[in-house]
């Protein structure tokens, strides 16, 4: 009872409880359900062996680094903890220096063990409030020994003497979904690993290739749609940059369906700003492979366009200047009025930063051609705002911004500058007009009021 009524003294006491518990388990994510902990014992190590036995020793290690510790006690198992973090380090070692170790025979129990050491259930946020851009990540607390596991992994996959027809049997659908769930691992250190794995699979395994597009196309949509929330947004675009730009032409329907569906809804998410250098790169990607896109891409753009957020306005504006930068002529005239029409509304934002962003493309050389070319249809859209801007905007650079822009479009096309000078002073003469009748009238009806109250009270 006494909780409640200091709830409602004071609702900001349950935020604070919520940031103390969350620095007290900062330090890890996993929560190992361990039986009575197996004490290992240091096994003769490879270098020591006689080649034709190393084999059998090299799957004994293997299997040896099956057995998982719980790193939430940090002194329990200490020597069997060090016992296994040396194996697994001479296990990347012998990988990287040996050849032909890696034999048939190896491949179950090779990713058997990377299985058991990385798939596990990641728990919910230790902090429901959550802000990736302000909070501190929960780092997984055994990644002294996780991280020697992805890098074995690494090298496993990256040795001159892999072979993916052995590896296939193992390395399937099942694991790369179960590998694309860690990429909701908070650990930035993880994602990282994650992403460079999942990549040199996508690069091995061709049978595998449209079905990592599929899952990593349904975890967008459920991020999208449903969820909001998944941490390894950036790291799996990142892995679709190079994917994108190794697509052959002409691009299939599936792909272009990813674009418009997938890319494109993605600007809309609170937590745009994780991943906006790597989602514009990839629908630049797009743009660069076929430019019959960019209407539907700019057209998407302009449709989810921020409303309250000055930032995330930045970040479009950012983000169109490098479509700008590589869109072809005949594709910029058919977006070139909505377009400029919403920069006329970016350049007469109150927000100082939104304004700058949008006045800095007239310093982009191609696409001052490109207005130039195109000045009799963006001159009549963008003077009114300008016009206006130079005599009220508050912030003296964007005034002086707002100047050179208007001097260059009296440099371009001087008689139509004069034509718009002269209408939008006229224009401004019948609103000043209207609005002196519009007072006037509500004189005279305050004046009606008052007779009408003196007429009454006689």
């Amino acid at each position: 009872m006494s909780a409640k009524i200091v709830d409602r003294i004071d609702p900001f006491t349950n935020k604070v409880a919520v940031k103390a518990r969350k620095q007290k388990r900062s330090q890890g994510s996993s929560h190992y359900k361990t039986k009575d902990a197996t004490e290992l014992t240091a096994l003769p190590q490879l270098k020591d062996i006689a080649p034709s036995e190393q084999q059998e020793m090299f799957i004994k290690k293997l299997q040896q680094c099956c057995v998982v510790f719980d790193f939430m006690d940090p002194v329990g198992d200490l020597k069997s903890k060090e016992i296994k973090r040396a194996c697994l380090n001479e296990l990347v070692d012998y990988i990287t220096a040996t050849r032909g170790v890696l034999a048939e025979p190896v491949y179950p129990e090779i990713v058997k063990m990377i299985a058991y050491n990385i798939f596990r259930t990641l728990p919910p946020s230790d902090n429901p409030d959550f802000d990736p851009e302000e909070d501190d990540p929960t780092l997984e607390a055994s990644w002294p020994h996780v991280q020697i596991v992805y890098e074995f992994l690494l090298r496993f996959l990256e040795s001159p003497d892999f072979q993916p027809s052995f590896a296939k049997k193992f390395i399937d659908q099942k694991f790369v979904l179960q590998l694309l769930e860690l990429f909701d691992s908070e650990d930035p250190r993880e994602r990282d690993f994650l992403k460079t794995v999942l990549h040199r699979i996508y690069g091995k395994f061709l049978g595998l290739r449209a079905f990592i597009r599929k899952q990593i196309n349904n975890i967008f949509l459920r991020f999208i749609y449903e969820t909001e929330s998944f941490n390894g947004v950036g790291e799996l675009l990142e892995i679709l940059g190079s994917i994108i730009n190794g697509f052959a032409l002409p691009l299939k329907s599936e792909h272009k369906q990813f674009l418009t569906r997938v890319l494109i809804p993605l600007h809309k998410a609170k937590t745009l700003s994780l991943y906006h250098s790597q989602l514009a790169y990839c629908v630049v990607q797009f743009l660069e492979k076929d430019a019959t896109l960019t209407e539907q891409v700019v057209k998407g753009l302009l449709k989810f366009w921020p409303k309250t957020c000055s930032q995330k306005e930045v970040m479009f504006l950012g983000e169109l200047e490098e479509i700008l930068d590589v869109i072809e002529p005949t594709q910029f005239q058919k977006v070139m009025d909505p377009l400029f029409r919403q920069i006329a509304r970016c350049v007469s934002s109150p927000h100082f930063q939104v304004a700058e962003r949008a006045l800095y493309y007239w310093n982009n050389e191609y696409l001052m051609s490109l207005i130039e070319e195109n000045s009799s249809t963006i001159l009549p859209i963008m003077f009114p705002s300008l016009y206006r801007i130079s005599k009220e905007h508050w912030n003296q650079t964007i005034v002086a911004l707002v100047y050179n822009v208007l001097k260059t479009f009296m440099e371009i096309n001087g008689k139509l500058f004069d034509e718009l000078t002269a209408n939008y002073k006229a224009e401004r003469q019948k609103e000043k007009k209207k609005e002196k009748e519009r007072e006037e009238l509500w004189k005279k009806l305050e004046k009606l009021e008052i007779n009408n109250k003196t007429k009454i009270s006689h």
